[in-house]
């Protein structure tokens, strides 16, 4: 039976640390197992990623040509229509109740309401955000929706 006090490492789960430059019998004495010289021999040798020996590396060969519109996109934390039954009947949705529960993962970004789902409580939502179709399947179980703005699809 093992305890704590007995307890050992699974058989070929633990290997021998190498030792360098130990000398005599572990056969990684003197360069240990470096080689002769060189810049890759050295205690800090190597090379950064991408460097391709002094030569114009490839990352600032090609063109960089294009738009992106990452830094001026519009982040949202997604939330659908079915996430929201697991609120109770009459409970206030809000991006804190959101976090609690574990539907958004920050409350820093705006909270966006798309219709994926059906709703079968009666809710309160005050968010950010809320899909046109989102918008009516509260209505039409008989909560209410508080938003910045409604986006109609």
């Amino acid at each position: 039976m093992k305890n704590l006090g007995n307890l050992s490492p699974a058989p070929g789960s633990h290997r021998k640390t190498k030792r360098l430059g130990r000398g005599i019998g572990s056969g990684l004495g003197k360069t240990a197992g470096k080689g002769h010289k060189g810049q890759k021999a050295r205690k800090s040798g190597g090379i950064r990623p991408g460097f391709e020996g002094g030569q114009t590396p490839l990352y600032r060969r090609i063109p960089k040509t294009g738009f992106s519109n990452q830094p001026f996109a519009n982040d949202f934390s997604i939330v659908n229509l079915k996430d929201l039954n697991r609120f109770e009947n009459g409970a206030v949705v809000n991006a804190d109740s959101l976090f609690k529960l574990g539907l958004i993962k920050t409350t820093r970004i705006p909270v966006k309401l798309l219709g994926t789902g059906s709703l079968e409580r009666k809710v309160n939502v005050q968010i950010d955000k809320a899909s046109g179709s989102a918008k009516l399947a509260i209505e039409k179980a008989g909560g209410s929706l508080t938003t910045k703005e409604v986006v109609e699809k």
